[in-house]
């Protein structure tokens, strides 16, 4: 039975493999300035939500104050105004920057950055948010707009490696898919933003690795969670949400360093961790190094604030499981994401958050 199995499965894939080649032959055969999108199994595929793309804070009012039906009209009267840059915009366009810089080393490779609108508006908004689109000049060619449903179940089918969202329930419900996902927050200043390089800022606990060592500080103190990772610092940490981005980065930027575009890479990532570095340092880096990984600045701070450093790093995103680092970035101007996972969601600035009685 799994011989007919894996038969039936080679005949699928071959299929659509024949499929895409058939397209991709008539995108190559129409005179078009526009790149040809990648195919979702080489690509590295980002999925926003429109919410994130654009700033829809007065379309969302109109929303929740008088229905469905005006705001679809309002969209609809409003179709060839283009909306304002939302928290993902920066982003968006500094991948779109690494896609011309690997396409000028790669003419052939479709390992690149494919950008996917997931979004649960309804078509008649669609043109608005093409429009939009191609008002800024972004290279967004795939869509998903859901009509009212959630979007998460078809993140897989668009193979997606990363989600981003204005809606925590949604990004709550792709993690526990499996699929890399935050929900993103705009900053409360402007910052001057790298125009030649994507900056990516991660946490440590809870993003990129597991919550195990945060459960031991949050439960039994400091002096026990130094004394269980000396013990275990040969001991890589499980894996957390965000790893396989860093992941997806670190193949994109090794094509670089292929060509000697070490120093003059267009991807950079920052690990930006509450750990002391002595204390318990050494595991974080060791496990990045038994993953394969490499991270190009580690930032260790012991637990002072967070806010101050990634105003000097400037991301275009940064990371963090918990909402306080992520309110002090944001205060001072950067884009953040908060990955709602782990033992920290039960922690506000270390206090413990009381819980709601099961019924």
């Amino acid at each position: 039975m799994s011989e007919i199995k894996a038969e039936e499965k080679t005949a699928a894939e071959n299929s659509g493999e024949q499929d895409w080649e058939a397209a991709k032959a008539v995108f190559d055969s129409l005179k078009t300035k526009v790149p040809r999108p990648p195919k979702p199994q080489n690509a590295v595929t980002i999925a926003v939500s429109s919410r994130t793309l654009f700033n829809m804070v007065a379309e969302r009012k109109l929303y929740e104050d008088e229905g469905l039906e005006k705001y679809v009209a309002f969209q609809v009267e409003h179709e060839n105004e283009p909306m304002k840059p939302g928290p993902a915009f920066p982003f968006v366009k500094a991948l779109m920057n690494v896609n011309t810089r690997l396409r000028e080393l790669y003419p052939d490779s479709e390992e690149l950055f494919d950008i996917v609108l997931m979004t649960n508006n309804h078509a008649q908004v669609g043109v608005r948010l093409i429009n939009s689109i191609n008002h800024y000049g972004l290279t967004i060619e795939r869509f998903c707009m859901t009509g009212g449903k959630s979007p998460i179940g078809y993140l897989k089918a668009y193979m997606t490696n990363l989600y981003l969202s204005k809606d925590s329930e949604k990004v709550t419900d792709a993690i526990e898919e499996g699929i890399a996902a935050a929900t993103m927050f705009m900053p409360e200043k402007e910052s001057d933003l790298s125009s030649t390089q994507l900056r990516v800022a991660f946490d440590g606990d809870a993003v990129l690795f597991s919550d195990e060592s945060e459960i031991i500080v949050k439960q039994h103190g400091l002096d026990t969670f130094f004394e269980h990772e000396k013990e275990f610092e040969n001991k890589p940490l499980a894996q957390g949400p965000l790893k396989c981005f860093l992941e997806a980065l670190g193949k994109l930027q090794r094509k670089f360093y292929a060509k000697n575009e070490r120093m003059n890479c267009p991807i950079r990532t920052f690990l930006v961790t509450a750990r002391s570095a002595a204390s318990s340092g050494a595991r974080v880096l060791k496990t990045l190094r038994s993953w394969g990984l490499e991270i190009d600045e580690a930032l260790f701070l012991a637990g002072a604030p967070k806010g101050p450093l990634l105003e000097k790093i400037r991301p275009h995103i940064f990371f963090d499981d918990q909402m306080f680092h992520i309110e002090g970035a944001k205060e001072l101007g950067t884009i953040s994401a908060h990955v709602p996972y782990g033992i920290g969601q039960k922690y506000n600035k270390g206090k413990l958050i009381e819980q709601p009685k099961k019924k």
